[in-house]
């Protein structure tokens, strides 16, 4: 089944019942398909993985110690998803870890401009910071997707750079990434580049400005290939939906 980005909301009565009679029918068809995606699609996407970092569901992080309230635990449950990666572990240049854990199957062929909301919640630490210098050293969200610029160009990845998290030695409140932060496609295809980074809104609007309908193929979170970072990432929200990493998978909730 497939996960929705966005969901409609219907209008008429009878096409209501028509579409719940079609999914009661056909579990497996588009009319059911505003149900969230099952748990077992969710891991490390091997092909977008450099070295040996870890991306692992866990228990906690808690603390440290000295920290209380919601920055002393994760804000979903009582798990995360655990990340770990180097600054220089392979002899690639740049010599750099990068991993990506995601979803390749249920957010195939979604709509990149139906997302309205995203974002989540990092464990951050005071060493991290140290480690990337005056740069923000944050994980990203990266949605492998067709552009849909031109009919030769089928690929780029659309990458989200968060600011600097305002909590360190512990849990973040929910970083937004439709108002902070900064949007690129890493393969030109709109004025939202790497050396020009946009805002969400701005990162739309370059896609409607040459008129793109651009189609997702995965969504993930991850790190690098820049410095080394230790950590973890919960609360993943995607419109009406944050996906809560657990130790035994990843939960699906609706937002509040």
């Amino acid at each position: 089944m497939k996960a929705r980005l966005g969901v409609r909301q219907g209008t008429v009565l009878v096409a209501t019942l028509l579409v719940a009679l079609i999914a009661a029918i056909l579990p497996g068809s588009a009319a059911a398909d505003n149900n969230p995606p099952h748990s077992d699609h969710w891991g490390v996407i091997a092909r977008n993985t450099i070295g040996s970092p870890v991306a692992e569901l866990r228990t906690g992080p808690f603390g440290p110690f000295g920290t209380t309230g919601t920055a002393a635990r994760p804000p979903y449950g009582r798990g995360s998803l655990g990340i770990e990666v180097a600054n220089n572990s392979t002899t690639l240049v740049p010599p750099s870890e990068k991993v990506d854990f995601g979803n390749e199957v249920d957010f195939s062929g979604q709509q990149v401009l139906r997302l309205r909301q995203v974002g989540f919640h990092v464990f951050q630490t005071a060493e991290n910071v140290a480690y990337g210098g005056a740069t923000p050293n944050m994980p990203n969200i990266r949605f492998e997707i067709d552009p849909n610029v031109t009919a030769t160009d089928d690929y780029s990845t659309l990458v989200w750079v968060p600011s600097a998290s305002p909590v360190t030695n512990g849990w973040s409140p929910f970083i937004d990434a439709t108002s902070t932060g900064y949007w690129y496609l890493t393969g030109n295809e709109t004025t939202c580049t790497q050396a020009a980074q946009c805002t969400f809104a701005q990162l739309k609007a370059s896609f409607t400005n040459v008129n793109a309908r651009p189609t997702v193929y995965t969504v993930a979170v991850g790190k690098g290939r820049d410095f080394m970072w230790i950590g973890a990432i919960d609360g993943l929200r995607l419109n009406g939906y944050v996906y809560d990493f657990e130790r035994d998978g990843v939960k699906v909730l609706r937002a509040k």
